[in-house]
């Protein structure tokens, strides 16, 4: 199996809109399949959707209605991936406004090409899936794989993940192959609900809706234009006159995209990291701290500024790299490797025993190469004999 397990997005504030739908479909469910006995089961009957005989309302209360437990999981954990992360950029209203809407459109298109009654919350989901894939392309999924005694766990890019696994493969690619027009699966209904909240969440951007950063959908396409030349300037052509815009629509340009300091600063540092100037890129990274201390990097760069500050023994400077790190993407697969490295940092060169002693308990808690762990166990029994030392710099 291979499944989504967390993502590198940090929430400002709790979504709390996304835990109330999730905690709804949980009970619903636990009444209709549970407790409910014969009446849950006429529940279900009465609020699926039925495009044969259609009520207005069962467009809205199908989708908090599962076939069974296994439905329902699958369901709970996508959105909970995905959905607390666009919950925190919308608000939790618009949110749930936004999951209802996507079911609502998501059940419009299953019923134009189906007369079998429908259910389940598969297409709100949808919709908050491809929100997410517009809000944060870049941002790493976490995936676990499970095959037989075989676990393991990997990142991928949300742009790969969705449009490749989720959209073509799942939906498109995959049934073709197997379940057919008898499959259980309404596929249908995903692809509404994706083309739904693609949209959707491209037009908010674009009417500035949401808040903008970057790197959502329209930051990227943007400074790909300008990459390009799409976007005029010197190459000249029928643009050029134009300003750069982040979309157009009806032949009215909106406002450019404005970059804060920090922005434009993190933009710089990406731009010297892939063209592999990481020392200069190390250098911009410590502005960037002076100028707002809670920026981070993508997971990749994070790392890559980290470990160079760490080789040219800037220990302190690695020392909150690696730590910013920690604090954004605490699942990641190398992040008990990284609290080893902390670890070791506090104890040899900065001689910081305590939070030695702290990174090196959480490393072991995770590691399973035995030369690490092996590691970890000789710098955890240094520090804390340097702990119980006279002095925290005895040898």
């Amino acid at each position: 199996m291979l499944i989504p397990i967390g993502t590198d997005i940090r929430t400002r504030k709790p979504p709390l809109g996304n835990w109330l739908l999730i905690l709804l479909n949980v009970l619903i469910f636990v009444y209709t399949d549970w407790i409910g006995g014969a009446g849950g089961q006429a529940v279900k009957s009465l609020y699926m959707l039925d495009p044969a005989w259609p009520q207005l309302w069962q467009y809205l209360t199908y989708q908090f209605l599962h076939g069974d437990l296994g439905h329902l999981l699958g369901n709970m954990l996508f959105l909970w991936i995905f959905g607390d992360a666009v919950c925190d950029r919308m608000g939790s209203l618009c949110y749930v406004l936004f999951y209802l809407a996507g079911g609502v459109f998501a059940g419009f298109t299953f019923a134009i090409g189906a007369d079998n009654p429908i259910l389940g919350a598969s297409g709100s989901i949808a919709a908050v899936t491809t929100a997410f894939l517009v809000l944060f392309p870049r941002v790493h999924i976490t995936m676990l794989v499970w095959l037989f005694f075989f676990i393991t766990t990997f990142q991928l890019p949300s742009m790969i993940l969705i449009i490749f696994k989720i959209i073509l493969w799942d939906n498109i690619i995959a049934p073709s192959f197997g379940g057919g027009p008898t499959s259980s699966v309404a596929y249908s209904a995903h692809l509404g609900g994706y083309a739904f909240g693609f949209s959707v969440a491209l037009l908010m951007l674009a009417a500035r809706a949401l808040p903008r950063n970057q790197f959502d959908m329209l930051g990227l396409w943007q400074r790909w234009r300008r990459r390009t030349g799409l976007a005029g300037g010197a190459t000249g052509g029928p643009h050029a006159a134009r300003p750069i815009v982040v979309e157009e629509m009806h032949s009215r340009p909106l406002e450019p995209l404005k970059l804060t300091p920090s922005e434009l600063l993190r933009e710089e540092i990406l731009n010297h990291l892939a063209h592999r100037d990481v020392e200069r890129a190390s250098q911009l990274h410590q502005r960037l701290l002076e100028l707002d201390a809670s920026q981070v990097l993508p997971r990749a760069q994070q790392i890559e500024v980290a470990n160079h500050l760490a080789q040219t023994q800037r220990h302190a400077e690695a020392i909150r790299a690696y730590e910013a790190f920690l604090a954004a993407y605490p699942t990641a697969t190398d992040a008990h490797q990284v609290r080893l490295l902390v670890g070791l940092i506090y104890n040899r060169y900065l001689r910081q025993h305590a939070q030695a002693a702290a990174y090196l308990r959480d490393a072991l808690d995770g590691l399973t190469v035995e030369a690490q762990r092996r590691l970890a166990r000789e710098e955890l029994r240094v520090a804390e004999s340097r702990i119980s030392g006279p002095g925290p710099d005895a040898t």
